[in-house]
């Protein structure tokens, strides 16, 4: 069972952030101070797609031993979702797009993906290393 939860995950968070980016910036919720709102939602970009990323990595390890090529292929599929997300958002009244939100996005990313890269394929980072193991185990192979 929790292996399948773990599957899911990825797809479902990626209908939320489809779900967010259709409604305007502060139909959520908008902070009595506006720097301070901004500050925070411009660099929830940051997160949000290495999140989207951590969970699609989950759920492979959850399918398998993930190779480095596969990792790749994941970054680079998480990044194009930030595209899409930003292409989609420039249709939505009262939301933008731009192009340094979409770096902001794959930065996110890439930097979850050096974490994750040298945790699993490296040596590095045994405490990380140890936490995606428990993913592993949930495939029953090891």
């Amino acid at each position: 069972m929790f292996k399948w939860v773990i599957r899911i995950l990825p797809f479902l968070y990626m209908g939320l952030i489809w779900t967010l980016s259709g409604l305007p910036h502060n139909a959520v919720v908008e902070l009595p101070d506006s720097a301070v709102d901004r500050f925070i939602k411009e660099s929830l970009h940051l997160v949000e797609f290495g999140i989207l990323y951590v969970l699609l990595v989950l759920a492979a390890l959850t399918a398998g031993k993930l190779s480095p090529a596969a990792n790749i292929l994941l970054a680079v599929f998480a990044c194009f979702y930030g595209i899409v997300d930003e292409i989609h958002q420039s249709f939505v009244p009262y939301r933008s797009a731009t192009l340094i939100d979409a770096v902001k996005d794959m930065t996110g990313v890439l930097l979850c993906w050096y974490l994750i890269s040298r945790a699993l394929f490296h040596g590095r980072f045994k405490k990380l290393a140890s936490i995606l193991s428990i993913f592993i185990r949930a495939n029953g192979k090891g």
